[in-house]
């Protein structure tokens, strides 16, 4: 009995987390991860690091661009809202 117990409160919170996952956001992570796997592994059999390191960078990336393209696009040449400066004489 007990042992049926411990099976049925293990397997629940196997499955449990299943109930509760959301999409991942890996934007430029796997492209980065490979491109960064590539590099590592030809600069000294480093490939696992250089696909952690390529999928950071890729990920930061992509969000930089996402920021970017969430910009209106006359606010970057938009003029300030300071006064203008006086001219000489």
């Amino acid at each position: 009995m007990k042992m049926a117990t411990i099976a049925a409160v293990t397997a629940g919170l196997t499955l449990a987390p299943a109930l509760w996952t959301t999409p991942a956001e890996a934007k430029g992570c796997l492209k980065g991860a490979v491109v960064g796997g590539v590099a590592g592994h030809y600069a000294g059999h480093h490939g696992v690091m250089g696909a952690i390191g390529g999928c950071v960078v890729g990920h930061h990336l992509a969000n930089e661009k996402a920021k970017e393209q969430a910009a209106p696009q006359g606010a970057q040449n938009a003029p300030s809202s300071a006064p203008p400066a006086p001219k000489p004489n």
